[in-house]
């Protein structure tokens, strides 16, 4: 009684005090309304989630912007997507910079390899536009640039293009810059040291980083094992690959990870089941979308048995190269709900 006496005292004390002042708003952002959505999934599924790979580079088909760059970034934010891929390597001093290649020759005008360069020379080297080889104006963004470029307007998805050790130091950048709820890591796991080692990763970089795993039905031949790689995390999403052979037929189920028992297994769990359209260089269409990529979208135009099939699955994120024409087929089809952005 003496406990529970003092602890309504306390109480009382604390509410007469708040009282004092007057409420504090709680500032909106677009960012937290996008988290509210990726964390909350079965109350969003109504709404199909965006993310731009290699922070969005393509339209119809044509790359018309330099991948992992910043003006790649802007328009990804103003044409509504949710979050953008981006590809991070170091600099031979050790900056964290935006990079998919080992080598700078196909996205860049310089020669040579990217972690042989040091940063004072990356920013000499222009960006290029891979469909016509033209140089623009941008040099190699580090990602501090990059995720100042985003910081309230939309979710970083880090693909990084190193080993493991160096996202404890991408997410001290994200909380120097105040951002490090806006970063999502990501790890292949189909085996419990997979996931055991994941775990240990994750404590390395913190709490508020928020991880995915991405799960392929190459190794991940049973659902039960997705709430195993899910769970230990409480990851809001799972990046699930339906592996396709060259030549072979588009796929009629969508595979294990598509199946009823994984979406069933996506709702127990309060999670999204994320698929990835966007093309493999130099592989079939659809690589990693059973033949149902984005180039049947946009190429052959047929949304509906692309991304279309993939929501019918239970899909409520979709990765693609294609974010312009994916969020206007999406908002056309009554897959998009609109974002309160007054505030």
């Amino acid at each position: 009684m003496r406990w529970t006496g003092l602890l309504i005292s306390a109480l009382a004390g604390c509410l007469a005090v708040a009282a004092t002042f007057p409420a504090r708003a709680i500032e909106t952002t677009r960012t937290s309304q996008i988290l509210d959505r990726l964390k909350n999934a079965n109350a969003w599924r109504s709404h199909i989630m965006v993310v731009a790979h290699r922070t969005g580079w393509k339209e119809n088909g044509r790359m018309i912007r330099a991948e992992n760059s910043l003006d790649a970034i802007r328009n990804a934010i103003a044409l509504g997507a949710e979050m953008i891929e981006l590809d991070v390597r170091k600099s031979s001093d050790g900056t964290l910079i935006l990079m998919h290649d080992d080598f700078l020759d196909r996205t860049t005008t310089c020669r040579g390899e990217t972690r042989a360069t040091p940063l004072a020379v990356l920013k000499t080297c222009r960006l290029v536009v891979e469909a016509d080889g033209h140089a623009t104006d941008e040099t190699v963004p580090t990602l501090e640039q990059a995720l100042i470029e985003t910081r309230g307007r939309i979710l970083v998805n880090i693909d990084n293009k190193l080993t493991p050790d160096i996202l404890p130091e991408v997410a001290a950048l994200a909380r120097r810059l105040g951002m490090a709820e806006q970063i999502l890591v990501k790890e292949n796991l189909w085996n419990d040291r997979r996931v055991a080692d994941a775990k240990a990763l994750m404590t390395a970089i913190g709490p508020d980083i928020t991880f995915l795993p991405i799960l392929a039905d190459d190794a991940v031949h049973d659902p039960a094992f997705m709430a195993k790689a899910i769970a230990p995390f409480g990851a809001p999403a799972a990046e699930l690959v339906h592996w396709h052979a060259d030549g072979a037929p588009q796929t009629e189920d969508g595979g294990v990870l598509f199946s009823a028992k994984a979406r069933a297994a996506a709702i127990r769990g309060n999670w999204h089941q994320w698929v990835n359209t966007y093309t493999i260089v130099n592989r079939e269409p659809g690589m990693q979308a059973g033949g149902r990529g984005d180039e049947r979208a946009v190429i052959e135009g047929k949304p509906r048995e692309s991304w279309g099939f993939w929501i019918d699955r239970g899909a409520t994120i979709i990765q693609t190269d294609e974010p312009k024409a994916l969020i206007a087929w999406l908002e056309t089809s009554g897959y998009r709900v609109p974002y309160d952005l007054t505030n």
